[in-house]
């Protein structure tokens, strides 16, 4: 069994975001899109290393914050290119459960380290 790496899955989901944003139609519309995507979705696999970095746990709370910013962000991006029907569904779709299981991660994070941060 593979062990769970968080680091990896936030890699392979920036992957997946220069995926889509590298198969986006050429217009106006959808390179501002693919531009902000670009950003947006791949901060969460740079900003981890922040994360694991942090120098306390106030540090940790604000970079898992910034993490959690980043993937709405993109989780909201990629809802707008489904719904203008730039790619094929099923592959946003995709993007978008593991955008959501990342945002659920993250959520779960910032949830434990508030509560850490209010015990001390």
């Amino acid at each position: 069994m593979k062990k769970f790496d968080l680091e990896d899955r936030l890699v392979d989901f920036a992957d997946m975001i220069i995926d889509v944003v590298e198969n986006l139609p050429n217009s106006k519309v959808s390179n501002h899109l693919g531009s902000q995507l670009a950003r947006s979705g791949t901060a969460p696999a740079l900003l981890y290393g922040e994360v694991q970095a942090a120098e306390s746990n106030a540090d940790f709370l604000h970079k898992a914050k910034l993490v959690l910013k980043e993937l709405r962000e993109t989780q909201v991006c990629h809802k707008i290119i489904r719904k203008r029907k730039y790619l094929d569904p099923i592959l946003i779709d995709k993007v978008l459960q593991e955008n959501g299981e990342l945002v659920a991660i993250f959520t779960a994070s910032v949830k434990t380290a508030s509560q850490n941060q209010a015990r001390t």
